[in-house]
């Protein structure tokens, strides 16, 4: 059974940056697409952005457009999302998620089978 382990998660500055990591310890993640969904309290999960088992980047949010970039390292078996110029709007615990099969899009999270516990992120002063 795979798992799904996000970290990196913590309290940074508006204006500041954190990078998330998602592993899969024991599997294979580029054989995986790979997507990043947040929830902030009191709101549903949001889609942020995805990479296809080749590589293929799709941003789900405008919100994040341009400042969060997610990645996968495949020599480290990791992927990231790379969150810069954050603001308190996208204070979440962010989580990982990952399926084997994407049908269509992957910017919904009833595509993905497996997920990790998430990582909080707080954007305060």
């Amino acid at each position: 059974q795979l798992k799904v382990v996000e970290s990196g998660g913590g309290l940074v500055q508006p204006g500041g940056s954190l990078r998330l990591s998602c592993t899969a310890p024991g599997f294979t993640l580029n054989l995986y697409v790979i997507g990043w969904f947040r929830q902030a309290p009191g709101l549903e999960r949001e889609a942020v952005s995805y990479i296809s088992k080749s590589g293929g980047i799709t941003t789900c949010s405008d919100s994040v457009k341009d400042r969060f970039t997610i990645s996968r390292d495949d020599a480290q078996n990791t992927a990231y999302l790379q969150m810069n110029n954050l603001n308190p709007e996208d204070t979440a615990v962010y989580y990982c998620a990952a399926t084997d099969f994407l049908r269509r899009t992957g910017c919904t999270s009833r595509a993905y089978s497996y997920w990790g516990q998430g990582t909080p992120v707080t954007v305060s002063s």
